[in-house]
Parts: structure tokens; C-alpha cells; sequence
């Protein structure tokens, strides 16, 4: 078992930091151009956020599929076809000429970006010592949010350079290297265990897993919340394009900066998990989020800004202690428990934008963060539900432990 500080750590960590980096960054390189691929193609702005959705969409229902191969078949195989799947079609993305050219390969595209998020944590569980998980899915999800700005970094700059063609056909570019990088790091699987797959076995784990109610909130509280913080997102690109902000795509790409605190946060929700119970990490990520939302609202470029950057320091400290919690509560087919998770993490993000368009419709931002704080107030109830449901069966078990031993 991997160990924290020894070099197969490190190296591991780094390959799957990197591949995350690779699949966020392809995942979100369309965001900055919603815009430019609303007026290129003379659509409307839900429509050209379909582009962002239609890929997570596809990348939430296929996670279905990866958990339970990847128990039956392996991690780093699949991991690795999945990577060079995503770059063969960004690639190809760079041809399009019909945007529903490009929604059908956003949509393939998605298939293959969820190989590597359905199977990393379940990977890091077979092979790390469970110390060594804590730290390393910290810092694997930071390579979520790294991926998150240099996508949209390559999607703002490049795009309004060159266009949206030239934007894949640079993300390809990136994206190979990255896949070599992967292929060569990762430490090959010395600890998985295969079970036969059956087709049977998804809806089974599905069910068992949906049936566990710490689970089940875990998984209503990663879903609801990327429901609103991504969406929250491709609406604001079309806020700060128009007047009187008027940014170029260029500087609402740089707006993803914010990402960085969601990298903090990230990292410090390992080291906030041993002195506080993860069920209120998960609380006060989301008053953190709805904090941020609400000091948007005061209008000036800075005001944004701010409530950005604290928007993403609690909802990756949210995210990342939520989705090592599935992991650890999961008593069995680990990476189908995780896969799960995610299924509702970007069925959120696709069903997100439809919710709050007619908030967006009616009021403009100001509508936006109403429908935001509805959503989020749920989502703060439920994790507080979560920290005293957690704690009545810490103290089941360990009475049961006493007893045992008496």
C-alpha cells in the first residue's frame, strides 16, 4: 500500500493531477466561448450553453457504466483508453462546421471524460493507505479546478485570437501530452481485486447504494450544489459581455482565475477533516457559496469578482470533503459508490441551467442568485441533517464496538 511522502505517492498523485487537469480542462474549454458560439452560429444563450451541457450530461450517465468495468476489468487500462478518447475528439472538434456537428462530438466527448473521474478515487482507495487517500484526493480534485481555468484560459484567449476551431485544435495539443505524461507515471495496480461483471450488477449497486442514506444525502448535496455553482457560471459569461461591463472573451476567461481558491479549498478540506466532522465541512461549504453568491449582487466588476473567489473556496471544500465521505461509507463496490456520486454531481450541472434560465429571464443576475439561494438553502439543511444522522450512527457503532469487547 502507497504511503504519504514515498515516491510511488507522489508520482501517482501527480499522474492523476494531471489527468484530471487534462479532463476539467477539456471539459470547460466551451464555457468562455457561449457568446462567440451563440453569435457564430445565431443561437440563443441556452442553446449555446448546451454546448457545456450536453458534454456533462454525457459524462454523468456514462460514469454508470466505468465503476462497475473498472471493478470487473481494472483502473489504469481504462483510465488510459478513456484519455486518449477524449483527445481524438477534441481534435476532431476542431472541424466542425454545424453546431450540431459539434454537439454530437460534445456529447462523445463526454463518454470519455468520465473514464477518469469514475475510477481515480476507487483507485487511489485499492492502492493508497487511507491517510495517504485523504491527502491525495485533496490534491487530485485541486487538479479539477487547475483544469477548470486552463481550459477556460486556452477557450477565452485563443478563441478570440482565432476562433473556437483553433481553441481544440490547441486543447488537442495539450491534451496528448497530458495523456503521455499519465500513461508514463501512474504505478500500474498492485492491490485490485476483480469481480465478474454482471450487467445485472449496476442496477444492484445503484439500488444498494441509493438504500444508504448517508450516501444518498452526500450525493443530494454534491448534485444540487454544482446544480447552481457551474450554472451560475455560463451565466455570467453573458453578464459581463454586456454593457456595462462589455469584457472581451479574453478577460471573461480570466475571470476563472477564481478557480484558484477552489484549489485551496480542495486541499485544506483534508486538513479540516481532523478536527472537524465532514458533514459540517459540507455545511459551511455551502454558507460559504451562498455567502459569495449574495456579495455579487453588489453590482461593480470587483463586487463579482470577490463573491467569485469566494464561491469557489466553498464549493470545492464542499466537493472535495463530500466526495471523499462517499468513498470512505461505501462498504462495497467502492468505485461504483463514487461513480454514483458523480452521476448526480453532472446531472446537476446539466439540468442546472434550465432551472435558472427563467430566473434569468425575469430577473436578470438578481434572479439568478434567488433561484441559487432556494436551491442552496436545501442543500445547507440536508448536510445538517447528514452531521446528525453521521454522529447518531458513530455513536451506534462505537457502542456496539463496547459492547463487543465486553
Amino acid at each position: 500500500m502507497i504511503d504519504t511522502g514515498s515516491w510511488a505517492f507522489w508520482r501517482g498523485t501527480l499522474a492523476l493531477v494531471i489527468g484530471s487537469f487534462m479532463v476539467f480542462a477539456n471539459v470547460y474549454v466551451t464555457q468562455p466561448l457561449l457568446p462567440m458560439i451563440a453569435h457564430e452560429f445565431s443561437i440563443s444563450e441556452l442553446q449555446a450553453a448546451s454546448s457545456f451541457t450536453i458534454t456533462t450530461l454525457t459524462l454523468g450517465l456514462s460514469l454508470l457504466v466505468y465503476g462497475p468495468l473498472s471493478d470487473a476489468l481494472g483502473r489504469k487500462n481504462i483510465m488510459i483508453m478513456a484519455l486518449l478518447g477524449v483527445t481524438l475528439t477534441t481534435f476532431s472538434l476542431g472541424f466542425v462546421t454545424q453546431y450540431s456537428e459539434l454537439l454530437l462530438l460534445r456529447a462523445l466527448q463526454g463518454f470519455f471524460l468520465a473514464g477518469l473521474p469514475a475510477i481515480a478515487v476507487a483507485y487511489l482507495g485499492d492502492e493508497y493507505r487511507p491517510q495517504a487517500m485523504a491527502v491525495a484526493v485533496g490534491l487530485y480534485i485541486s487538479g479539477n479546478t487547475i483544469g477548470g481555468i486552463g481550459g477556460r484560459l486556452i477557450g477565452g484567449f485563443v478563441g478570440e485570437w482565432q476562433g473556437p476551431s483553433a481553441a481544440f485544435f490547441v486543447m488537442s495539443v495539450v491534451s496528448m501530452v497530458c495523456f503521455f505524461l499519465f500513461w508514463v507515471l501512474l504505478p500500474n495496480s498492485e492491490n485490485f481485486h476483480a469481480k465478474r461483471f454482471h450487467p445485472a450488477t449496476l442496477f444492484t449497486n445503484v439500488k444498494l447504494h441509493i438504500s444508504n442514506p448517508i450516501l444518498l444525502m452526500c450525493y443530494l448535496i454534491g448534485g444540487f450544489n454544482f446544480f447552481i455553482f457551474i450554472n451560475q457560471y455560463s451565466y455570467i459569461t453573458f453578464v459581463l459581455e454586456a454593457e456595462p461591463y462589455s469584457l472581451s472573451a479574453t478577460y471573461v476567461s480570466l475571470l476563472f482565475l477564481t478557480y484558484l481558491t477552489g484549489t485551496i479549498g480542495s486541499a485544506f478540506s483534508g486538513k479540516l477533516a481532523a478536527y472537524c466532522s465532514q458533514p459540517k465541512i459540507m455545511a459551511l461549504g455551502t454558507l460559504i457559496l451562498m455567502l459569495g453568491s449574495a456579495i455579487t449582487l453588489y453590482g461593480s466588476l470587483t463586487s463579482i469578482i470577490i463573491g467569485l473567489l469566494i464561491n469557489c473556496f466553498g464549493f470545492f471544500l464542499c466537493h472535495s470533503t463530500a466526495s471523499g465521505f462517499v468513498s470512505k461509507n461505501a462498504h462495497q463496490a467502492k468505485a461504483s459508490a463514487s461513480s454514483l456520486y458523480l452521476v448526480f454531481y453532472y446531472l446537476g450541472a446539466s439540468v442546472g441551467g434550465f432551472y435558472l434560465d427563467p430566473f434569468w429571464q425575469a430577473g436578470g443576475w438578481i434572479g439568478v442568485v434567488l433561484g441559487s439561494w432556494l436551491i442552496l438553502s436545501g442543500v445547507f439543511v440536508v448536510a445538517l441533517i447528514l452531521s446528525q444522522y453521521h454522529l447518531k450512527q458513530s455513536k451506534l457503532s462505537t457502542g456496539s464496538l463496547t459492547s463487543n469487547a465486553v
